[in-house]
């Protein structure tokens, strides 16, 4: 099975979805319990990973499960970007070692063995 770009890009935009659900995770944990920013965000948090749910449905119906799987580890890539943007939180040398690490085994899995 080929795998196109259009695939990489549906996968990981599902994961991102997957991942953003953590950043309304983390911001719902910064607000007072049960208030109202802690409901928002954890209401967000909820649909996010109720739509995440399903489009994870649809790909592991359309698409290699080990393909699937595989992508879905860029999740720790997806992450990283959030912790700095959202969070402006450091990136060290290990983290991005670790993430090109992972990056490298999801190309693997992705190459066609034609």
């Amino acid at each position: 099975m080929k795998i196109s770009v259009k695939t990489i890009l549906v996968l990981q935009a599902v994961v991102m979805l997957y991942t953003l659900s953590s950043v309304a995770a983390k911001l719902a944990a910064g607000q007072p319990p049960l208030s109202q920013g802690f409901l928002l965000f954890y209401g967000v948090e909820i649909v996010l990973l109720g739509i995440y749910a399903l489009a994870w449905q649809q790909v592991i119906k359309h698409w290699e499960l080990s393909v699937a799987y595989a992508n879905r580890s860029m999740a720790i890539l997806w992450s990283l970007i959030w912790a700095v943007v959202f969070f402006r939180e450091s990136v060290t040398i290990n983290n991005i070692i670790g993430v090109v690490i992972v990056f490298l085994g999801t190309m693997l899995v992705n190459q066609n063995d034609e």
